[in-house]
């Protein structure tokens, strides 16, 4: 339906469901209206200069279109170049600076190429917008019209979503010069595809692991799916289903860009059976043979639900989606149950152990949650006095019942070895009982020097006795005292 429209120049606005073929909607208008190296009147263009740009919202979406360009402009030596964020300036500023003909990418890497000067929008023929309502979702409206602004008035402008928010609307009037809107669907309520068999369980969150290691052991099980809310779920999920035995990777923003097109690609080529994924990083995949798409959490509204399982069914083709409800998101699931229009109002209260998700799912009998023997576990110790001592470490705390090392003297002169407790329990009773040197020792401590007054004892005994040592040493300085004042 839009093939004869877009051809033809004019600005328009596609809706329908995904996974119906929007990508060569638009790719094929803007392979036609682009100018190859090969074609006639090349010579005569800016060199290099995009004439084509295509905007997506994720990384794998961008990539997703890209190959399919590619594919569809070999033929005429059209280079297509994608742009995205996560990965190093150099490859794609020397793409840029060689030539291209049609850039794909994301806004933020877009907009920042743009702003560096190093990517000319001022030659595009054509601009496509696809799933504009996931920019609207992530933030990215106020980049891409900074971008429109960067694009000749005389451009033709496409924009493909699948749902059609107020926002989209108003970005449509205000940069799209009377677009022809083509609906794929009457109503918004046939959003999700009709050969997805569609089921709602609400579960225990314990009890999912064990559910879908079954789901993924089922008859008609290819390639699954399954979406988690959080990058950590994604992970925790991923981590879980491979320690059971299956074949599971997880694609989230935390990984890197490298890691994440790795997983993709090895799912593509059936070396990866489950791709547990969140809905920003799972937004561009378009991959066949995806049998189920299986919902871990609820998604958050009626459109998230839609996006999700158009992972599935894809191209005529048929898929089933399981979707798993938490008794705290039954509320949620009743919003989007009513807003689709979907015969799951109360969601069945289901295990690993139910009948009908056997018969519903068409899971073998007998089917347990693994495949890989269970690691066992090693024991551990129930009492600390059944731990062997461990060796000492760097950093510990220094024994209190260790010798301590005396340097000085009391006069202050270095000292080398160790004190024992014993000596130095001895050495302290010694000070406190007032005893100067042994008789015929010379004093180490200055002849001039008082002695320091020590702390008494509790029975008053060191009182007697310093009180008798001071009174001595009183009366051996008054001669010396009383010289010194006739001096």
């Amino acid at each position: 339906m839009t093939l004869s429209v877009a051809l033809a120049g004019t600005d328009l606005i596609g809706q329908a469901r995904t996974g119906t073929g929007k990508t060569l909607a638009f790719g094929i208008p803007v392979l036609q209206r682009s100018v190859g190296p090969e074609d006639d009147g090349y010579d005569a263009l800016p060199a290099g200069k995009p004439q084509a740009l295509v905007v997506a919202p994720t990384r794998e979406l961008a990539l997703q279109v890209s190959n399919d360009l590619k594919l569809a402009g070999s033929d005429r030596g059209i280079r297509v170049l994608t742009v995205y964020g996560g990965v190093g300036y150099e490859p794609q500023l020397e793409a840029l600076e060689a030539g291209v003909e049609v850039v794909v990418g994301t806004p933020g890497r877009l907009l920042d190429l743009a702003n560096k000067r190093a990517l000319d929008l001022s030659h595009v023929r054509s601009l496509v917008l696809d799933e504009a309502d996931e920019m609207l979702d992530l933030g990215f409206l106020p980049d891409v019209e900074k971008l429109l602004s960067k694009t000749p008035s005389s451009r033709q402008t496409m924009l493909f979503s699948a749902t059609m928010p107020s926002a989209i609307v108003a970005l449509a009037r205000m940069h799209m010069r009377s677009p022809m809107n083509i609906r794929a669907e009457s109503s918004y309520e046939n959003a999700t595809v009709p050969a997805t068999a569609q089921h709602v369980y609400q579960a225990h969150d314990l009890d999912k692991p064990e559910i879908i290691g079954r789901i993924l052991q089922a008859d008609d099980a290819d390639k699954i799916i399954v979406f988690t809310r959080t990058k950590r779920q994604a992970q925790r999920v991923a981590d879980d289903l491979e320690e059971r035995g299956f074949a599971a990777s997880a694609l989230h923003g935390d990984m890197a860009q490298a890691a994440r097109e790795k997983a993709l690609a090895k799912f593509r080529e059936n070396k990866l059976r489950v791709l547990v994924a969140t809905d920003v990083a799972a937004r561009g995949i378009d991959v066949a043979g995806v049998s189920h798409v299986i919902n871990h959490t609820c998604p958050e509204d009626d459109k998230t639900y839609v996006h999700r399982i158009g992972r599935t069914g894809r191209a005529g083709a048929s898929g089933v989606a399981v979707t798993f409800v938490d008794w705290a998101d039954v509320t949620r699931w009743k919003v989007i149950n009513k807003t689709l229009d979907l015969p799951f109002d109360e969601p069945v209260e289901t295990y690993s152990t139910s009948p009908h998700l056997y018969t519903e799912l068409s899971i073998p009998e007998g089917t347990k949650g693994r495949i890989a023997p269970e690691k066992p576990r090693e024991p551990r110790e129930s009492s600390r006095s059944s731990r062997e001592p461990r060796e000492k470490r760097d950093g510990d705390r220094p024994s209190r019942n260790r010798d301590r090392t005396r340097t000085r003297t009391r006069s202050g002169e270095r000292l080398e070895g160790a004190a024992s407790p014993t000596a130095a329990a001895v050495e302290t009773t010694a000070v406190v009982e007032g005893d100067g040197p042994a008789e015929g020792e010379p004093r180490t401590d200055g002849a001039s020097r008082n002695r320091r007054r020590r702390r008494r004892s509790r029975g008053g005994a060191g009182r007697s006795a310093e009180g008798a040592g001071s009174g001595a040493e009183a009366t051996a300085d008054a001669p010396a005292a009383s010289a010194g004042a006739e001096g």
